[in-house]
């Protein structure tokens, strides 16, 4: 099976052409690597992921907070371009990032605001392998800090590059050598749950 990776990142604001044309190599080197790119289908930096990795002959995933195409189009204001599949979950902005995150093995911060720092905030607490594109404003220079402040041990593990390309496959082999061997923390929850009972 494929890995998918989710780049989850700034939507909208002021986005520089220097971050635009990052995320787009972002996007064209997961496409190049073999791995699936997933989006939150919304605009601006995912969305120039999206562009990179499609045109690069890959495939995206677009996890839309709508209940339909009309409603991810008229309500969200969000594309239906440069997404192969778009997975409509009705869940709104905040419900629709716990599926974007837990659909994607990989999560790739780039830019970043307020969204983003909830979707870091998920991937974090479940224990996810996450690349951060250090240089790209937003919440990525805040995210050691954070991670600091947070002094919480969930077996997350986060590599900080400014080069996409590098970021990528180095996060594709620490994934494929290491971190494919960390269990999901639900899977811990209902074992220990499990066993709760038949101590019980």
């Amino acid at each position: 099976m494929k890995l998918k990776i989710g780049v989850m990142g700034s939507a909208t604001g002021n986005l520089l052409k220097q971050h635009k044309d990052i995320a787009y190599e972002l996007g064209s080197s997961i496409a190049q690597n073999g791995c699936i790119t997933i989006t939150g289908a919304c605009p601006g930096l995912p969305l120039e992921a999206a562009k990179g990795a499609t045109e690069a002959g890959g495939l995206v995933i677009g996890i839309s907070p709508g209940l339909s195409e009309w409603e991810h189009v008229n309500k969200y204001h969000s594309p239906t371009g440069y997404h192969e599949v778009l997975i409509f979950t009705g869940s709104g902005l905040m419900g629709r990032e716990v599926v974007n995150i837990r659909t994607s093995d990989i999560v790739i911060i780039i830019g970043g605001r307020s969204g983003t720092l909830g979707e870091f905030s998920i991937a974090y607490d479940e224990g996810k392998l996450i690349g951060i594109l250090s240089g790209t404003g937003g919440i990525t220079s805040q995210i050691k800090d954070i991670v600091r402040v947070i002094k919480k041990k969930t077996g997350a593990k986060i590599l900080y590059d400014e080069d996409p390309r590098s970021l990528v496959k180095n996060l594709i082999a620490f994934f494929t050598e290491k971190h494919y061997k960390h269990p999901s923390v639900h899977y811990d929850y209902l074992l220990g749950d499990r066993k709760n009972r038949i101590r019980g």
